[in-house]
Formats: structure tokens, C-alpha cells, sequence
């Protein structure tokens, strides 16, 4: 009889083993492999982890943007597979429908889903800053502190004056979280890779330096902004350097002030003191008046060949230029303008 009773309690606790068993293997598949992200949704999320989170500044932000369903499955396999220990920065894009296992194994890999930064339309380090920085974790007054430090830049072979001249505008695939240093390293193997033999052997042809280059081409740019003119725009300016004629350009005076919305420069303006003034000072000014383009790069390096050393403005305001080989012609062009401005109520 009490060997029969000890069989049927063997037999009970087996039972109900193997039911706790099976209980647990279902809880621990279900944690695992359940899919417990935006279940109701079908867009993917992107998810912003910044340097030093811990893992519950991770799980509130899980939470806050609705990503996760299940709070107690996604802590208890975040914890098993050790995540609470190596949260990684970065941005990463979730998918719909991921499990724990699949979100916890992307949050611990930092297999992160890149970002692009784009800038153009600069003339000044503060506004590189903020457009470069617009779209990463770093701040922009920290990527300024940098563009600003006359010992950091020199190791890229720049000074204050012309670093701009290292900053191609274009559209850049990078990480969300990478330092101020690393994306000035980045920056300066893209001038590198822009700067190609080639270029270089035409740039020694002119006898400039690629940051003079770019010093030009920032005016050519700032004169015309019609890309199929600034090949002559810039064969004028390199006709005047190699007379050593001042290349009395307009954009610099402006740049000079920091005043953009003169319309007429006046000789009131060509008597300011700044290296800039290009009227006071023949020769290239001390660097870029903005970030020039690759096409007005490009334009410098090949410039048109021809005899002009004046241009202005159109008088029937095209935005195209009338190109003079003499003072004389040039002045009569010029008159055409201003009497067109004269006439127009635009401009009065």
C-alpha cells in the first residue's frame, strides 16, 4: 500500500514537472521569439540611443515611442542575453513584428542605419556647423570649438583662415554618433579623394594651392550663379592675377562688411579694411568668401581661355554677364546696367 502511494506521488510530481517544464519552454520561446515590436504597425521606427544611456534610459524610450509590447518579455531576454551591460549608441532602425531576441541581438551588435548630412549655401564656420551637425547626436558648438582651433587644423595642413577650403559640399553617408574629430577626419579624406592627381596637376598649373582654388572658386560662385558662365567669370580673375591686377570683386567687399543685402556696391564700401578688400589688395584674399561647388571647383581648374579682364551684370537682368577685354567697353556695359537698375522699380 505505501509502496503504491509513493508511486502515485512520483507519478504526480512528474506530471507536474513536465507541466512546469512545458510552461517554461512556452514562456521562454514566447520571451524569445514572439514578435514584440509595433505588432498594430507596419512602418519601421528609428530609435536615437545617445553616448553614456544606460539601459533603462533605453527600455523609457522603448516604451515612450510605443515600440515594444511586452515590458516584462523584452527586459527578461534583454537581461539573459547581457544587453544591460553593452547598450551601444547609435541609431537603429526596428522593424514591425521583431522579436526580443531580434531587437536585443540588433541594440547589442551597434549596427546602426546611417544618416546623411548635406551642406551647401555657406559662407560662414558658424553656419557649417549647424548644417553639418543638423542631423547627428554631436552638437554643433563642439564641431565649431574644432573649425575654430588653430592647432587642431593644422594637422589637416589648414590654418582658420582657409579650413572651408576642406569642406567639399556634397551629401555624405555617415553614423549618427560619431565625433566631432572623426567627422573632420572623414571630411578631410573626402577633399583628399576630391583632389585627385589630375586636379592637383591643374591646380599647379595656375600655380594655387587647392585652398586657393577653392578661395576663387568661392568668388566666381559668389559673382554668377549660372554654372555654364563661371569657366569665363573665372578665366577673368585668373587673366587679372597673372597681371597682378586687383581682382576688385564685389563678393569680398561684401563678405569684408557682412552685410549680404548691399545691391550697389558703392566706393563708400571699397574703402574698408579687410584682406578681403579686393579693390585695396591685389592677389587672392586670405580664404573661401563661402563653400564653393564641385562645378565651381571645377570651373577654376578649367577655366575659359580668353582675353577678358572686366565683366557686370546684364542689363536685361538674366543673371548672365557682358565681358570687356577694356576699361572702356566695360564702363559702357556698366552704364547699361545702372541705367536698367535706374529704370526698374525693383531696385529703387
Amino acid at each position: 500500500m505505501l509502496k503504491d502511494k509513493k508511486k502515485k506521488y512520483l507519478l504526480v510530481g512528474l506530471v507536474a514537472f513536465s507541466v512546469l517544464l512545458t510552461s517554461l519552454s512556452f514562456y521562454f520561446y514566447q520571451a524569445f521569439f514572439s514578435p514584440n515590436t509595433m505588432v498594430d504597425r507596419d512602418e519601421p521606427e528609428v530609435l536615437e540611443i545617445y553616448s553614456g544611456s544606460s539601459f533603462s534610459q533605453v527600455l523609457d524610450s522603448l516604451i515612450a515611442r510605443d515600440i515594444i509590447n511586452e515590458v516584462v518579455t523584452f527586459s527578461f531576454v534583454a537581461k539573459i542575453m547581457k544587453y544591460q551591460e553593452a547598450v551601444k549608441p547609435g541609431r537603429y532602425t526596428i522593424q514591425p513584428k521583431m522579436s526580443n531576441r531580434e531587437l536585443v541581438t540588433l541594440l547589442r551588435s551597434g549596427r546602426q542605419s546611417p544618416v546623411n548630412i548635406t551642406f551647401n549655401n555657406i559662407r560662414f564656420p558658424e553656419e557649417l556647423a549647424e548644417k553639418i551637425t543638423a542631423n547627428l547626436e554631436m552638437d554643433e558648438a563642439s564641431f565649431l570649438a574644432l573649425l575654430e582651433d588653430k592647432t587642431f587644423i593644422e594637422k589637416y595642413g589648414f590654418d582658420t583662415t582657409n579650413i572651408m577650403a576642406m569642406f567639399i559640399p556634397n551629401t555624405y553617408e555617415v553614423y549618427w554618433d560619431l565625433s566631432p574629430i572623426d567627422l573632420f577626419d572623414r571630411m578631410h579624406r573626402e577633399y583628399e579623394k576630391f583632389w585627385t592627381e589630375e586636379r592637383k596637376n591643374k591646380a599647379e598649373k595656375l600655380q594655387m594651392s587647392p585652398a586657393e582654388v577653392a578661395t576663387l572658386a568661392s568668388i566666381v560662385q559668389a559673382e554668377t550663379n549660372k554654372s555654364d558662365e563661371r569657366p569665363l567669370v573665372a578665366g577673368v580673375y585668373i587673366n587679372r592675377l597673372k597681371r597682378n591686377i586687383p581682382l576688385q570683386a564685389d563678393p569680398t567687399l561684401l563678405f569684408a562688411l557682412g552685410d549680404f543685402s548691399i545691391r550697389r556696391v558703392l566706393n563708400v564700401h571699397k574703402e574698408v579694411e579687410s584682406p578681403y578688400n579686393t579693390y585695396k589688395y591685389a592677389g587672392l584674399p586670405p580664404g573661401p568668401i563661402n563653400l564653393p561647388e564641385i562645378s565651381s571647383l571645377d570651373a577654376v581648374l578649367n577655366y575659359t581661355e580668353h582675353n577678358y579682364l572686366y565683366f557686370c551684370a546684364k542689363a536685361d537682368f538674366s543673371g548672365y554677364h557682358a565681358f570687356a577685354t577694356n576699361l572702356r567697353d566695360h564702363l559702357n556695359n556698366a552704364r547699361k546696367y545702372q541705367n536698367a537698375l535706374n529704370a526698374s522699380k525693383i531696385y529703387r
